[in-house]
């Protein structure tokens, strides 16, 4: 019986770039296959190629023993073939029913047929052990709930090839133990998935046969009885990669940010940080743990001057920033890698160079008076991409166009080249391959 799948020599080249070199794999029905690789390795071109949103330059792709050319999605979608993106293609104030319905409407006597669609999804639901309230309302879920919904929205469009993309990104361990019942009953009922990740420990956990990229091209394909983690990061990377941080013990030193009896208010005005103090010392790392959706988000936008203080206090290095701009607090010294890289760390329209001088593109020395000084822009911009690793076409690409771990690297990149006195990393490994971890 042939693969349900299969890929043969995918080659796909943007301009100064081969994205996918000759590349070719299999899926079977029933298997997890999980694709492992790099930031910039080339797997999201790969899955946007089966997904129609991009055509191969070469190569050919067979759905259960025929040849096809996808156009679109929506001819992907036709196929059978489901994707489940790293950040979500949900509208949050339209309920579950509305946004699996999205694109794929059922009209009853020329009206919506809302209730026969929440009628099916309960019944996708209740087979696949999903746990998907039909009347919520996506913005009132949590992240775990809201990527069931994403599921859903492919399983409802009867797509038995799932292509889930950084799944585990976002998820607690809860969330993610959860999402691995939903994978096996899915599999245990002949469904077919991709899994795109970079946490090796539950690609050794969950996947059948694992396929690794780097520089866009297969460097091997095979089962986790038959390797470790430590393998599997060589493979990607292309060299040893230390898995674990080796860590000198603290030598702390005089405090630098002093936080008192803070509380913070969110959108609804609720109190998300009640009653806050710690300090921070130089020389030391200070941990912040939790569930998300807990306190974590609200307390780094106050202290980065992203969201009002309702009580407390905050200093830095003994100077007063409770009430402070974001740009206040940047001159004194702090760099902030955000938790949204797309919504609050980067410009996605503005280019590479633009996004690498965005905390101080206002003054010297990439500005003189009212005029940016491009040289000193750009040259600036070459050299932080070096050092940091930024794998982009040019400098002048809109980053946008970059793989998740490059836009987080051009982030990092931008914070950490100036004088610092304190670094604010919130889920600063989002996304990212075992070597950018490790740098």
């Amino acid at each position: 019986m042939p693969p349900i799948l299969e890929l043969k020599d995918i080659t796909k080249r943007f301009p100064g770039v081969v994205a996918n070199d000759h590349i070719s794999l299999t899926l079977e029905s029933g298997e997890i296959h999980a694709l492992l690789g790099e930031n910039g390795a080339g797997k999201t071109t790969l899955m946007n190629i089966l997904y129609g949103l991009l055509h191969p330059d070469e190569g050919s792709i067979i759905v259960r023993g025929q040849e096809v050319r996808l156009s679109s999605p929506r001819e992907a979608i036709k196929l059978g073939i489901g994707m489940v993106h790293q950040h979500f293609m949900l509208i949050p104030p339209f309920t579950v029913t509305e946004n699996v319905m999205l694109g794929d409407e059922t009209i009853k006597n020329g009206f919506l047929d809302q209730s026969s669609v929440a009628e099916r999804i309960r019944e996708i639901s209740q087979q696949y052990s999903l746990d998907v309230d039909p009347a919520a309302y996506v913005r009132n879920l949590s992240v775990g709930a809201q990527q069931r919904v994403e599921i859903m929205k492919i399983l409802y469009r009867h797509a038995d090839i799932l292509i889930l993309d950084e799944p585990t990104a976002v998820l607690t361990p809860q969330e993610v133990e959860d999402l691995f019942k939903v994978i096996h009953e899915l599999t245990a009922q002949n469904a077919a998935i991709i899994f795109i990740s970079h946490k090796l420990k539950e690609v050794m956990e969950i996947a059948d046969r694992v396929t690794v990229l780097r520089g866009g091209r297969v460097v091997g394909t095979t089962r986790p009885s038959e390797t470790t983690p430590a393998m599997l990061a060589q493979m990607m990377v292309g060299r040893a990669v230390a898995l674990e941080a080796v860590k000198e013990p603290a030598k702390p030193g005089e405090v630098v940010l002093q936080v008192e009896h803070l509380q913070v208010l969110d959108n609804r005005k609720n109190a998300a940080v009640q009653d806050v103090s710690f300090e921070v010392r130089s020389g030391e790392v200070l941990g912040i743990a939790g569930v998300q959706g807990n306190g974590q988000t609200e307390l780094v936008e106050a202290l980065t001057g992203l969201r009002p203080v309702a009580v407390g206090t905050a200093t830095i290095l003994g100077q007063d920033i409770t009430h402070a701009t974001s740009r206040q607090i940047f001159e004194l010294g702090v760099a902030h890698v955000p938790e949204d890289r797309q919504a609050d760390g980067l410009v996605l329209t503005y280019s590479v160079e633009d996004n690498m001088v965005l905390d101080q593109y206002y003054g010297p020395p990439f500005a003189k008076g009212l005029v940016l000084d491009r040289p000193t822009i750009q040259q600036q911009a070459a050299s932080r991409a070096k050092e940091y690793d930024v794998r982009t076409p040019s400098l002048d690409t809109h980053v946008a166009n970059l793989s998740g771990g490059n836009q987080q690297k051009v982030i990092v990149a931008r914070e950490l080249s100036r004088p610092i006195e304190l670094l604010i990393a919130s889920q600063p490994t989002r996304g990212l391959d075992v070597g950018s971890i490790e740098y």
